[in-house]
């Protein structure tokens, strides 16, 4: 069975992954915008990033998303810095037009509901580590649940535009089932897995959504964690899979290697094998070796026999299945939409191409050692 689920959502969200980009929003930071404003229009302040049907991204803006979401253990260059800043920029810029959506729609988070998140967040973190984290980057509390309350508002827009558009009919899980028939033939105990590899290396053929890989063993473990953090505040595997796997193969199909017979399974490499077996579905486990990591998911675990419609579960898996592709597809379709309708001028983004070599780095903010 060609598919995955998404990991269910964590009761809270680890600290500082906040405001993680939505999965599916870093994919399109490429989707081209309205042609830009005439030369002759007014100058624009140094420290405006990029106006949004004439809202203001400012520098502000985006150093804090950096700090919130950076990880402090990397040393990064110039470049490096400049490059992060710039996906964060056109986040926030997707962001913006999504927001502005949630004001159109009369889409609202009750503080309560923005409350109880940002306690989740911080409930198994000491106030004075918590405190001592925020004066390392430079934040505030205030700043910690402004950005919260963006992301979870602009996923229920989402959620509310895509959501009621996404149906599954009862001919097409039946349609589905007899397409696939074989597959739900398991002729011994069976895992369904899905995956996200992260090689040390710059690999030759990147398929994934963002063009993301990482090319060194510290890059790796950097991701890995980004990646997991992801995962626990909610994010989607099969999402991550497809915007940052460096397996070219499984990564379009969000990670899905589908049913891995017991007999296979016990020939695979020992960390691999300790990822899987005896592991709870719905559950993500790394298996690290030789500076390479996957990061695995348990979809599901299946003893063997053939299936039918009325096996317990089957109808709610092929739905999930069925749904989850669709979802994925008006996601993408929905994002690039917005992002095309609307007004933007990229500003950093202009400065970086017209400057002269070596003039990026003038682009940096001075701050504090460890801001």
């Amino acid at each position: 069975m060609a598919s995955s689920r998404s990991v269910s959502r964590a009761g809270h969200r680890p600290l500082f992954a906040l405001l993680n980009a939505l999965a599916a929003v870093t994919w399109f930071t490429a989707c081209q915008s309205k042609p830009a404003a005439p030369a002759s229009a007014a100058p624009v302040s140094p420290d405006t990033w990029a106006v949004v049907d004439g809202r203001q991204i400012t520098r502000d803006d985006v150093e804090k998303a950096y700090r919130r979401t950076r990880d402090t253990s990397q040393t990064l260059s110039e470049e490096e810095v400049l490059a992060s800043k710039l996906t964060l920029l056109n986040d926030l810029i997707i962001q913006d037009i999504l927001l502005a959506k949630a004001a159109a729609l009369k889409v609202e988070l009750p503080q309560t509901e923005l409350d109880t998140a940002y306690e989740n967040a911080k409930k198994n973190v000491p106030d004075e580590a918590y405190q001592q984290e925020l004066t390392k980057r430079n934040l505030t509390a205030a700043d910690m649940k402004e950005g919260l309350r963006r992301e979870m508002l602009t996923q229920k827009v989402i959620d509310h535009e895509i959501d009621p558009k996404v149906a599954v009919g009862e001919k097409e899980i039946t349609d589905f089932f007899n397409a696939n028939r074989a597959q739900f033939n398991i002729a011994e105990e069976s895992y369904h897995i899905a995956q996200i590899v992260i090689t040390p290396v710059r690999d030759p053929q990147i398929t994934n959504g963002t063009g993301d890989d990482a090319s060194t063993p510290e890059a790796a473990v950097a991701k890995v964690r980004m990646l997991m953090e992801r995962l626990k505040a909610g994010a989607s595997f099969r999402d991550l899979a497809m915007g940052y796997s460096e397996d070219p193969e499984s990564a379009p199909r969000g990670g899905d290697l589908g049913f891995l017979p017991m007999s296979r399974l016990k020939q695979a490499p020992p960390q691999l094998r300790d990822a899987v077996l005896n592991k709870k579905p719905g559950s993500v486990n790394v298996a690290g070796a030789g500076g390479a990591y996957t990061l695995v998911l348990v979809v599901a675990r299946e003893p063997a026999g053939q299936r039918d419609l009325s096996t317990p579960g089957m109808r709610d898996r092929i739905t999930d299945t069925l749904k989850g592709r669709r979802q994925q597809l008006m996601r993408m379709a929905y994002l690039t939409t917005i992002r095309s309708d609307a007004q933007v001028n990229n500003y950093l983004a202009r400065r970086l191409v017209e400057s002269k070599a070596g003039a990026a780095p003038n682009l940096l903010p001075s701050a504090p050692a460890g801001k």
